[in-house]
């Protein structure tokens, strides 16, 4: 038996890729990879495609438009990079890629690991406990804006306040938000800020930018200046998907920098719309509770009743109930006399008729015997026919009418003269006996079994 018949199937091209992609994408999650950037070419959709390599070997990457975007800079031949992704197989052509989340220059790993480190000891400390953060007033007067006077962030801030709530007092605290030397800036910001106390609600911001733009966001001074901050602090740094440690530390993180002004500013349309929604669900509310409690009032009304109604209406009802049970107590009779005529019926169906069976018994038994002693008569006469046959054809009938069989002395039956020689001695066969012989006339030479 053949072995194949115990392989498994083989697997098609394209199983056999999604199985890889399937292993790649589980098993080579959140690495860093480091190299040049080789064969750059950038779509007409906005995504990058390029190969990343060192000096053994390369890799094709792809970098889409949506990552793209976040880029501070385009990128170019041969820049050395450290990025981040899905490592995965692309199976329309079975090629080995990075599809690329995250991109740096190289060189920015020392620094993110001076971010992990700072990390992880403001969290040892718990500085970035959810216990130590402030709720955010429900209805701010005054609101604090730290961050540069040059940038499109505040003047979206500034925009978003005014629309939503245009009596909002507003204080800024100017600072540069990048640059060496920033952190001490923002940090002092935010220090004169708390010193002061004259906002309600404080919002730490800046536009977005490559993760080089946001680092003075990540460094210890500010962080610590945010914790110790008595003000409620919205950090509103970069794009929805930059974090800093910044956000960690402040009471609310919002996405952007807008989205921190929409945080501490009630929108007044909405807020008259909820408004006149109270009040007509008030008033809903009232007419409801008056025409239920109507309702009901008359319901009682008309359960109220003299006692003499009642007890009418509760013979009325007894009556009612004696007829129900009289009329299902004579349909439940009348369906068991149906039932029971029925069986009746089935039982007269069922009952075999004897005098027919036996008719029919005895005429089978007849037709038996005629057809047994008609088979016998012929088998009869068959063998009488082939006994005759076989007398007339027996060897002894031939020997009767005076004919013999010579054999030799091994018992072989002679047939020719020509197979007799002188002297040789025979066995004469008649039909009532045997006679032994030998030959006189011949030829002289002897059988060498003879």
């Amino acid at each position: 038996m053949s072995d194949n018949l115990f392989n498994p199937p083989p697997l098609a091209v394209s199983q056999l890729n999604a199985l890889a992609r399937q292993l790649l994408e589980q098993n080579l999650a959140n690495l860093w990879v480091s190299g040049e950037i080789s064969n750059l070419t950038r779509a007409s959709s906005g995504h990058y495609y390029f190969s990343l390599k060192d000096s053994k070997a390369q890799v094709r990457c792809a970098l889409f438009k949506s990552h793209a975007e976040r880029l501070s800079t385009p990128l170019r031949e041969g820049d050395q990079v450290e990025l981040t992704g899905k490592i995965t197989l692309y199976e329309a052509r079975g090629e080995f890629q990075i599809s690329v989340n995250q991109l740096r220059l190289a060189g920015m790993g020392s620094l993110f690991e001076a971010y992990e480190r700072l990390k992880a000891q403001l969290s040892a400390e718990g500085v970035f406990d959810a216990e130590r953060k402030q709720a955010l007033p429900a209805h701010p007067q005054t609101v604090g804006i730290v961050t540069s006077t040059a940038t499109a962030a505040l003047r979206d801030i500034v925009t978003t306040l005014k629309r939503r709530m245009s009596s909002l007092k507003i204080i800024v605290y100017p600072t540069a938000v990048q640059g060496k030397g920033s952190e001490f800036q923002i940090a002092k910001a935010i220090n004169t800020a708390n010193a002061r106390n004259e906002v309600d609600v404080l919002l730490v911001c800046r536009g977005g930018g490559s993760i080089e733009d946001l680092w003075a966001f990540n460094e210890e001074v500010v962080v610590r200046a945010i914790a110790a901050c008595n003000i409620p602090v919205i950090a509103g740094v970069g794009h929805e998907t930059d974090v800093t440690l910044s956000d960690f530390v402040a009471d609310v993180r919002a996405p952007t920098p807008t989205g921190a002004a929409e945080l501490v500013s009630p929108d007044v349309r909405v807020l008259r719309q909820r408004l006149h929604s109270l009040q007509a669900a008030s008033l809903l509310a009232l007419q409801r509770r008056y025409q239920d409690l109507s309702q009901r009032i008359d319901w009682y009304a008309r359960q109220l009743k003299h006692p003499s109604e009642q007890i009418k209406a509760q013979r009325l009802q007894v009556s009612q109930q004696q007829q129900q049970i009289c009329y299902s107590f004579q349909n439940y009779l009348r369906g068991q006399q149906q039932k029971l005529l029925w069986q009746q019926a089935q039982l007269h169906a069922a009952s075999p008729n004897i005098k027919y069976l036996q008719q029919h018994l005895l005429q089978t038994q007849k037709v038996l015997q005629n057809s047994w002693s008609a088979l016998q008569q012929q088998q009869t006469q068959r063998l009488y026919k082939q006994q005759a046959l076989l007398e007339a054809l027996s060897p002894q009938h031939v020997l009767q009418r005076g004919f013999s069989v010579v054999k030799n002395h091994r018992g072989q039956v002679v047939s020719s003269a020509n197979d007799l020689r002188f002297g040789q001695h025979i066995n004469i066969i008649f039909h009532d006996s045997e006679a032994a012989a030998q030959i006189t006339l011949g030829s002289a030479q002897q059988d060498l079994f003879d």
